[in-house]
């Protein structure tokens, strides 16, 4: 890829460049996801390192994997939808059930939330409690929001996540 990046370089800005280095890596990933031989594929703090420098560098730009979700520009199992959020299966799951919440308004982090947001905070645990219980998680599950670089937030789109469906392990990370 760098061999790729540096001759982007002399052509192109380096908010572009910084595009197609994310494309060319979320592609890498993606794909080794699918082969599963490459460790790259769960590495979350390598995507959230990228992700934060992103952000550093030229704010939050949208449309992010999570407003594609939403406008339904590219597919996701959605299990749960309403005005304020939805609910999906996670792409690269890493407990036998693991869904996102996400609210339709693009919050970034969770540490930008307002206290004017506390009420849709609120509608994203119940929905996540709600759904849990359709899923069949009865004996437990976990809530995470992961919240910036080191709390290894790959997408700046608040989004809780919910896994269960086996023993989980602590501490986690």
């Amino acid at each position: 890829m760098n061999g790729v990046v540096l001759r982007l370089r002399s052509r192109c800005s380096e908010r572009t460049v910084l595009h197609l280095s994310a494309f060319f890596l979320a592609s890498r990933v993606h794909c080794c996801a699918e082969r599963s031989y490459c460790n790259t594929a769960n590495n979350e703090v390598t995507k959230a390192r990228v992700a934060d420098e992103a952000r550093k560098k030229y704010g939050n730009p949208a449309p992010t994997i999570f407003s594609k979700v939403i406008d339904k520009s590219i597919p996701a199992d959605i299990i749960y939808e309403d005005d304020k959020c939805l609910a999906f299966r996670d792409i690269s799951p890493q407990a036998p059930v693991h869904f996102l919440v996400i609210p339709r308004t693009p919050i970034p982090r969770f540490s930008a939330a307002e206290d004017e947001d506390a009420q849709l905070l609120g509608h994203l645990l119940v929905v996540a409690k709600n759904v849990a219980q359709k899923e069949g998680l009865v004996d437990g599950y976990r809530v995470v929001i992961n919240d910036g670089k080191h709390g290894a937030q790959s997408v700046y789109h608040l989004h809780v996540h919910v896994l269960g469906g086996r023993q989980l392990s602590w501490p986690p990370g």
